[in-house]
């Protein structure tokens, strides 16, 4: 079985970084890709980035994010990290991270193709 931990979620004021961490432990991790996905109250679950953990330079990004988040790993330790930059308030939510084993590129934004996920990790931006 594989866990996920999520960590440097925070309070931080609009316009703001936060760099949030995601170590996976547990057996021989080696996903298909790792996504970062966002909760906020009363709103949908969303998309936020992914990384392919074979092949790092294969990232994606939602749309409202790109320019601003970078996702990037560190096999050696398991780690995969979300810097995030400029936020908003509108970005306060739950952050979680979530790993998949199965292929399948278009399949990458949803949510329901990861099979295992994080406890999340808080992240208010005040304005």
């Amino acid at each position: 079985q594989v866990q996920l931990a999520e960590s440097g979620g925070g309070l931080v004021q609009s316009g703001g970084s936060l760099r949030l961490s995601c170590a996976a432990s547990g057996r021989t991790f080696s996903p298909y890709g790792v996504g970062w996905f966002r909760h906020a109250p009363g709103k949908e679950r969303e998309f936020v980035a992914a990384i392919l953990w074979s092949n790092d330079d294969n990232t994606y990004y939602a749309g409202s994010v790109k320019g601003r988040f970078t996702i990037s790993r560190d096999s050696a330790k398991n780690t995969v990290y979300l810097q995030m930059n400029n936020l908003t308030p509108e970005e306060t939510a739950v952050y979680y991270c979530a790993a998949k084993t199965g292929g399948g590129v278009y399949l990458i934004p949803n949510g329901r193709s990861y099979n295992y996920w994080g406890q999340g990790t808080h992240v208010t931006v005040s304005s």
